[in-house]
């Protein structure tokens, strides 16, 4: 991996929150249009990131969870 990543829960108090916003932005979408959207949010979470090291690592994370 070629970053550590900060695994600590950084939402708290407000995890409930943003999981309920994530799933209300699903809300009548069909299989394709809501992996538009996550295929969107991530684009838009990588821009705010912008450290290509950290979304490496991320992305490395994610695919052996």
């Amino acid at each position: 991996m070629s970053q550590n990543l900060d695994l600590r829960d950084r939402l708290h108090p407000h995890g409930d929150d943003f999981y309920e916003l994530l799933m209300a932005a699903h809300d009548g979408l069909d299989f394709d249009q809501s992996a538009a959207l996550n295929a969107r949010l991530v684009l838009l979470l990588a821009n705010e990131v912008g450290d290509i090291n950290s979304l490496t690592a991320a992305i490395e994370r994610a695919a052996t969870s």
